[in-house]
């Protein structure tokens, strides 16, 4: 997001606050991206696809409806068939026309009195009747208004309907039909050193939808982003994103979206980071179908080996799975006997080997439902049924 203050972030451990563009600090009171880095900048990264393609390509297009696992609606999109073009001048026709400039007014608490700040990110359309993922830091916690602007030249007012300070995303809905919208790919099957694609509104609405192409650099990257907030499971990659662009989507060669861009290492060269797409599908989905999104838990709270990095003096040596730090009183976890130092290996039969993955699961399910488990002790393997609430320490 690009406002009136340059967003730095740090992997280390000296932080300082974000300062605009005069040198001016605001209040100190944002969740999840309070403190930011020197170093890292929050590259807000904006893009999005999926609409208007040229008359020469539109042979290779057709709607389709994209469901998930449990058959509920995520989108309407456009469907590239098998000889459409692959390169970045075709994903970026094909994409530009769903992503949008978002425009934030907040009320910011001066020394003598409050006054508004206004900042500028990205946003990507991912239903035709106007859901728009974006960051949560491009929306911020309190927003006095929220504009979205369309590629052919339309503005609307913008709701935030949901957000996730510790995620990084958040969901705004504007009243339109009939919207271009961008695919979403599937972030578990993109490989280090394909094609990436980013498209946003760096420096602001003046360079709207630019787009800049590079690889996938790695995968499961997390990094220090605040005093007590880790962002985890990161896409790393080489295409250049700037401040503006953040909210925007990363692209694969098929044009779909596999992420949304967030953060920028500043004291170095091509180093930005995505969050994976496959961690709001769950979310988006289930907005669609009720309006709101309420999130399940297991009732416990774990590392993953790339987290534990950061505890080098802990004596945590973990190979595969994630660690168990602590078990919620009479949550579904300490109900089905897991404890700490326990090592979940799997859940309904899907490996988990990062702390997304697990959120990944459980954002498809509901409060009541239960998951398989499958969990190490000591060496031996064990399975339980655990029960999933809306609450815990997670």
């Amino acid at each position: 997001m690009m406002d009136n203050k340059d967003e730095r972030y740090e992997v280390e451990t000296i932080l300082t606050d974000r300062e605009d563009r005069y040198g001016k600090k605001p209040k100190k009171e944002r969740k999840g991206l309070k403190y930011f880095a020197a170093g890292l900048a929050g590259a807000l990264l904006g893009s999005a696809f999926m609409g208007a393609v040229a008359f020469t390509y539109l042979d290779g297009l057709d709607e389709k409806t994209i469901s998930n696992d449990d058959g509920g609606i995520v989108q309407q999109v456009l469907n590239i068939s098998d000889n459409a073009p692959t390169t970045v001048e075709a994903v970026a026709e094909l994409v530009t026309p769903a992503v949008v400039g978002i425009t934030t007014v907040e009320i910011q608490d001066g020394y003598w009195r409050q006054f508004e700040q206004t900042g500028v990110g990205s946003g990507v359309i991912v239903t035709s009747d106007g859901y728009i993922l974006t960051n949560q830091h491009v929306v911020t916690d309190n927003p006095k208004s929220i504009t979205v602007s369309l590629k052919d030249g339309r503005t609307f007012s913008g709701e935030k309907i949901w957000s996730d300070a510790s995620l990084d995303l958040a969901i705004v809905k504007i009243e339109a039909d009939n919207l271009p919208v961008a695919r979403l790919g599937d972030s578990d099957q993109i490989n280090v050193g394909e094609l990436a694609v980013a498209i946003g509104n760096p420096l602001g609405l003046t360079f709207e939808r630019t787009v800049t192409s590079g690889i996938i650099s790695a995968l499961n990257r997390s990094i220090m982003v605040g005093a007590n907030n880790i962002a985890e499971d990161l896409i790393q990659t080489d295409a250049s994103i700037n401040s503006g662009n953040s909210g925007g989507p990363l692209l694969n060669k098929n044009g779909e979206v596999i992420g949304i861009n967030t953060y920028k290492i500043d004291t170095g060269e091509g180093m930005g980071f995505a969050i994976p797409i496959n961690i709001a599908k769950p979310i988006i989905n289930q907005i669609v179908k009720t309006g709101e999104f309420q999130a399940v838990v297991m009732g416990v709270s774990c590392l993953d080996r790339e987290i534990a990095r950061y505890y080098g003096d802990s004596g945590i040596d973990l190979k595969k799975g994630i660690l168990v730090m602590e078990v919620q009183p009479g949550s579904g976890a300490s109900k089905a006997g897991l404890k700490p130092d326990d090592v979940i290996l799997e859940v309904d039969g899907k490996e988990v080997n990062t702390m997304l993955k697990l959120r990944e699961i459980l954002y498809g399910k509901s409060s009541g439902q239960s998951v398989e488990v499958k969990y190490e002790r000591s060496g031996v393997e064990s399975t339980v049924q655990v029960e999933l609430n809306a609450t815990s320490l997670e």
